[in-house]
Protein backbone atom coordinates (compact mmCIF):
# COMPACT_ATOMS: atom_id res chain seq x y z
CA UNK A 1 0.00 0.00 0.00
CA UNK A 2 2.80 2.52 1.14
CA UNK A 3 4.29 1.89 -2.50
CA UNK A 4 1.37 2.31 -4.43
CA UNK A 5 1.11 5.97 -2.15
CA UNK A 6 4.65 6.42 -2.96
CA UNK A 7 4.47 5.72 -7.03
CA UNK A 8 0.94 7.73 -7.44
CA UNK A 9 2.97 11.33 -5.61
CA UNK A 10 6.19 9.97 -7.82
CA UNK A 11 3.60 10.16 -11.00
CA UNK A 12 1.61 12.83 -10.00
CA UNK A 13 4.89 14.55 -9.40
CA UNK A 14 6.02 13.69 -12.66
CA UNK A 15 3.18 14.82 -14.66
CA UNK A 16 2.96 18.40 -13.36
CA UNK A 17 6.87 18.36 -14.09
CA UNK A 18 6.42 17.49 -17.62
CA UNK A 19 3.06 19.68 -17.81
CA UNK A 20 5.38 22.36 -16.65
CA UNK A 21 7.92 21.98 -19.87
CA UNK A 22 4.87 21.90 -21.87
CA UNK A 23 3.67 25.13 -20.61
CA UNK A 24 6.94 26.88 -20.51
CA UNK A 25 7.61 25.51 -24.22
CA UNK A 26 4.06 27.28 -25.20
CA UNK A 27 5.31 30.33 -23.90
CA UNK A 28 8.63 30.07 -25.27
CA UNK A 29 7.00 30.06 -28.65
CA UNK A 30 4.80 32.61 -27.85
CA UNK A 31 1.44 30.73 -28.35
CA UNK A 32 -0.03 32.57 -24.91
CA UNK A 33 0.80 35.74 -26.36
CA UNK A 34 0.40 35.35 -30.03
CA UNK A 35 -4.04 34.61 -28.56
CA UNK A 36 -3.56 37.13 -26.95
CA UNK A 37 -2.38 39.55 -29.16
CA UNK A 38 -5.44 38.15 -31.50
CA UNK A 39 -8.28 38.34 -29.12
CA UNK A 40 -6.99 41.63 -28.00
CA UNK A 41 -7.72 40.35 -23.64
CA UNK A 42 -4.40 41.59 -22.07
CA UNK A 43 -6.56 42.42 -19.26
CA UNK A 44 -7.80 39.06 -18.77
CA UNK A 45 -3.69 37.63 -18.65
CA UNK A 46 -4.71 35.88 -15.31
CA UNK A 47 -7.69 33.93 -16.59
CA UNK A 48 -4.64 32.57 -19.04
CA UNK A 49 -2.69 31.89 -16.61
CA UNK A 50 -5.59 29.79 -14.35
CA UNK A 51 -6.79 28.06 -17.53
CA UNK A 52 -2.98 26.67 -18.44
CA UNK A 53 -2.78 25.91 -15.01
CA UNK A 54 -6.35 24.04 -14.57
CA UNK A 55 -5.77 22.48 -17.88
CA UNK A 56 -2.17 20.64 -17.17
CA UNK A 57 -3.36 19.84 -14.04
CA UNK A 58 -6.42 18.18 -15.28
CA UNK A 59 -4.49 16.44 -18.19
CA UNK A 60 -2.05 15.18 -15.12
CA UNK A 61 -4.91 13.47 -13.37
CA UNK A 62 -6.18 12.00 -16.20
CA UNK A 63 -3.06 10.44 -17.85
CA UNK A 64 -1.98 9.41 -13.99
CA UNK A 65 -5.11 7.70 -12.69
CA UNK A 66 -5.99 6.41 -16.21
CA UNK A 67 -9.52 8.22 -16.25
CA UNK A 68 -11.65 8.44 -19.02
CA UNK A 69 -13.70 11.96 -19.49
CA UNK A 70 -16.70 10.70 -20.58
CA UNK A 71 -16.80 8.31 -17.30
CA UNK A 72 -17.42 11.25 -15.01
CA UNK A 73 -20.88 12.54 -16.51
CA UNK A 74 -22.98 10.13 -17.73
CA UNK A 75 -25.70 9.39 -20.71
CA UNK A 76 -26.18 12.30 -23.16
CA UNK A 77 -24.64 15.23 -21.25
CA UNK A 78 -21.06 13.06 -21.08
CA UNK A 79 -21.14 12.60 -24.89
CA UNK A 80 -21.50 16.23 -25.17
CA UNK A 81 -18.99 17.03 -22.55
CA UNK A 82 -17.06 14.68 -24.94
CA UNK A 83 -17.46 16.29 -27.59
CA UNK A 84 -16.59 20.26 -26.16
CA UNK A 85 -13.25 18.76 -25.10
CA UNK A 86 -12.48 17.23 -28.36
CA UNK A 87 -13.00 20.92 -30.07
CA UNK A 88 -11.14 22.08 -27.53
CA UNK A 89 -8.24 19.53 -27.97
CA UNK A 90 -8.42 20.25 -31.49
CA UNK A 91 -7.99 23.94 -31.28
CA UNK A 92 -5.32 23.50 -28.70
CA UNK A 93 -3.34 21.60 -31.01
CA UNK A 94 -4.02 23.41 -33.90
CA UNK A 95 -2.75 26.76 -32.39
CA UNK A 96 0.48 24.69 -31.45
CA UNK A 97 1.22 23.24 -35.21
CA UNK A 98 0.35 27.18 -36.11
CA UNK A 99 2.78 28.88 -33.69
CA UNK A 100 5.59 26.19 -34.79
CA UNK A 101 4.94 26.65 -38.26
CA UNK A 102 5.36 30.10 -37.29
CA UNK A 103 8.55 30.01 -35.20
CA UNK A 104 9.94 28.09 -38.27
CA UNK A 105 8.90 30.36 -40.68
CA UNK A 106 7.39 27.17 -42.97
CA UNK A 107 4.97 30.38 -44.83
CA UNK A 108 7.49 32.54 -45.99
CA UNK A 109 9.54 29.92 -47.10
CA UNK A 110 6.67 28.18 -48.33
CA UNK A 111 5.16 30.63 -50.37
CA UNK A 112 8.67 31.71 -51.62
CA UNK A 113 9.74 29.01 -53.15
CA UNK A 114 6.55 28.19 -55.15
CA UNK A 115 6.37 31.76 -55.72
CA UNK A 116 2.61 32.25 -54.05
CA UNK A 117 2.17 35.91 -53.68
CA UNK A 118 -1.80 35.89 -53.24
CA UNK A 119 -3.93 33.54 -51.87
CA UNK A 120 -1.88 32.76 -48.61
CA UNK A 121 -5.45 32.90 -45.98
CA UNK A 122 -7.07 30.22 -48.24
CA UNK A 123 -3.60 28.23 -47.48
CA UNK A 124 -3.77 28.49 -44.19
CA UNK A 125 -7.93 27.31 -44.70
CA UNK A 126 -7.06 24.63 -46.54
CA UNK A 127 -4.74 23.22 -44.04
CA UNK A 128 -7.30 23.76 -41.19
CA UNK A 129 -9.64 21.98 -42.86
CA UNK A 130 -7.45 19.37 -44.27
CA UNK A 131 -6.53 18.34 -40.78
CA UNK A 132 -9.71 18.83 -39.55
CA UNK A 133 -10.92 15.99 -42.04
CA UNK A 134 -7.90 13.56 -41.12
CA UNK A 135 -8.74 13.95 -37.91
CA UNK A 136 -12.47 13.44 -38.21
CA UNK A 137 -11.96 9.92 -40.80
CA UNK A 138 -9.29 8.54 -37.85
CA UNK A 139 -11.75 8.87 -35.36
CA UNK A 140 -14.35 7.79 -36.98
CA UNK A 141 -12.26 4.49 -38.79
CA UNK A 142 -11.41 4.11 -35.11
CA UNK A 143 -7.25 3.85 -36.60
CA UNK A 144 -5.25 3.05 -33.89
CA UNK A 145 -7.61 0.76 -31.70
CA UNK A 146 -6.05 -2.19 -32.76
Amino acid sequence: MAAHIFLGIVGFSSGFLVAGGVVALMIGLGIITRFVGITHTAARTALYENAILAGAAAGTVLTVFDIKPYMLIPGIAGSAALALSGVFMGIFVGGWIMALAEVVNVFPVFCRRFGIVKGMSWIVIALALGKTAGSLMHFYMRWGKG
